[in-house]
């Protein structure tokens, strides 16, 4: 699968701290290969938009679309507590 980012998360990526950003590469990775991978555990987030979340870390969740044969990437933020 392809990943398209969108702007919104290219800025709060490039706003992230550097070992976050190292965390998403490899959870992207992970992603393109297997949405079902155990340390991603992506789920429905809002059924009704289509709107899927994944772990990035203990902190952090990206948020995602999957269209056609692409994920649509929305934004990546720490996970409120």
């Amino acid at each position: 699968m392809r990943l398209v980012l969108s702007e919104r998360f290219r800025r709060s990526y490039d706003d992230a701290p550097p070992e976050v950003r190292r965390a998403i590469e490899r959870r992207l990775a992970l992603l393109a290969e297997n949405l079902r991978y155990p340390s991603l555990r992506a789920k429905k987030y809002d059924e009704s938009r289509g709107i899927w979340q994944a772990r990035v870390n203990r902190d952090w969740r990206f948020y995602f679309q999957i269209e056609n044969d692409a994920y649509h990437l929305i934004d990546v933020i720490p996970h409120p507590k």
